[in-house]
């Protein structure tokens, strides 16, 4: 709203500048701008009165199932599956942990052998089966995914919040448990990037990176981590953290201590207010996960031990496909602008210009020796 008022209070045909767009290209855009203006105002004012009056208008997994409903035959779904799916959509008992609890869960309680127990509130204290109105469940659990770890939890008496759930695809029933685990103590930039670093270029399809010795060098080959962001959500995250996952496992090989990445945040700039008519562009910047990778990428590197520089990502494509990409592309290898900017990345992320080291300027000629130089001449040093 704030962006499409500053456009309409500048003249028709205005042009902007790099940071601040300017008017609107003809009078129909301009009005037709003028309008959506006060329907956001509109949308605006009724989110505001919702909040104030308390009314939530959230329903959960609403939009995927109710467009379900709408494509039965394309969701592969029959008249009475749909019914089954909206009501296990709600059929569900969430519980956060407390530390210092016994088992790290008063509400839901599992024991290390996998017995799991409700506590009743006093409404259905009735239907207990156990004392102090506990209601246990006649079947047993087991977490194949870290099990080990969660059992250490419970066994300390940790905080494990837990989450019961019906997959009305497979008719079972599941319990999740999830903690949060310790932030890792920050280290010095110095000793993390002591042997080194990885520079990560984000891309809307993969992630180029390349490995630098101390000294801001590539070092081996460029390496690409693909991932595919079609389909559902869950499909993207575990395409995300697919990728991270290679990316992680290649550091520890190579015994890199530091991973350099783009410090990217699309969230103001991928508006239609921001660049226009530019379609690819605006596409290309949506497509890039830049906060979802931060975000896995920060916490699945805590426990690697491997620290995760955000380097500024001014110019580093630009710059680096200017100094690096030609120097570093041979007869075997081909070397593009994401690979080249993965090395500018890194060498900032050190602290070292992008800029390679360019070659020393000729001798004098008060430097000359014996030999010739270009022109054919010969000379001596001067006394």
């Amino acid at each position: 709203m704030a962006t499409i008022t500053r456009r309409l209070s500048q003249p028709v045909g205005k042009k902007g500048t790099r940071k601040d767009p300017g008017g609107y290209r003809s009078a129909q855009e301009w009005f037709a701008k003028s309008r959506r203006l006060h329907l956001l105002q509109d949308r605006l004012a009724r989110q505001r009165a919702d909040r104030q009056a308390g009314r939530v208008r959230v329903v959960r997994g609403g939009k995927q199932l109710a467009r379900a409903r709408h494509n039965l035959a394309q969701a592969q779904l029959a008249e009475p599956e749909r019914p089954q799916r909206w009501e296990a959509g709600r059929w569900f008992l969430a519980a956060d942990g407390e530390s210092g609890k016994r088992f790290g869960n008063e509400t839901i309680r599992i024991t290390p052998d996998g017995q799991v127990s409700i506590k009743m509130p006093a409404p259905l204290a009735q239907h207990a089966n156990a004392p102090h109105g506990r209601y246990v469940l006649a079947a047993r659990v087991r977490f194949a995914h870290r099990g080990t770890e969660w059992a250490d939890r419970i066994e300390a008496n940790r905080a494990v919040a837990y989450r019961i759930h019906l997959d009305t695809a497979r008719g079972r029933w599941y319990i999740t448990a999830s903690w949060q685990r310790p932030a890792f103590p920050a280290i010095p930039m110095a000793a993390a990037l002591a042997h080194g670093v990885i520079g990560v270029d984000t891309n809307a399809d993969h992630l180029a990176a390349w490995r630098l010795d101390a000294h801001g060098n590539p070092i081996g080959n460029p390496r690409r981590f693909a991932y595919d962001l079609s389909g559902s959500a869950d499909h993207r995250d575990a395409q995300v953290r697919h990728a991270l996952t290679q990316l992680l496992h290649w550091a520890r090989t190579c015994g890199v201590n530091a991973i350099a990445i783009e410090d990217l945040d699309f969230r103001a700039e991928k508006t239609r207010e921001k660049h226009g008519r530019r379609k690819r562009f605006r596409k290309l910047i949506s497509d890039m996960p830049t906060s979802k990778l931060r975000a896995r990428l920060t916490s699945m590197a805590d426990q690697t031990g491997i620290a995760i520089i955000a380097a500024d990502a001014a110019y580093t494509s630009k710059w680096g496909a200017q100094h690096w990409q030609k120097p570093l592309t041979t007869t075997k290898r081909t070397t593009t602008r994401h690979d080249a900017a993965a090395v500018a990345i890194g060498r900032r992320a050190q602290g070292h210009p992008i800029r390679r080291r360019t070659a020393p300027p000729p001798a004098p000629p008060e430097r000359w020796t014996g030999a010739s130089d270009r022109s054919g001449r010969t000379g001596r040093p001067r006394a």
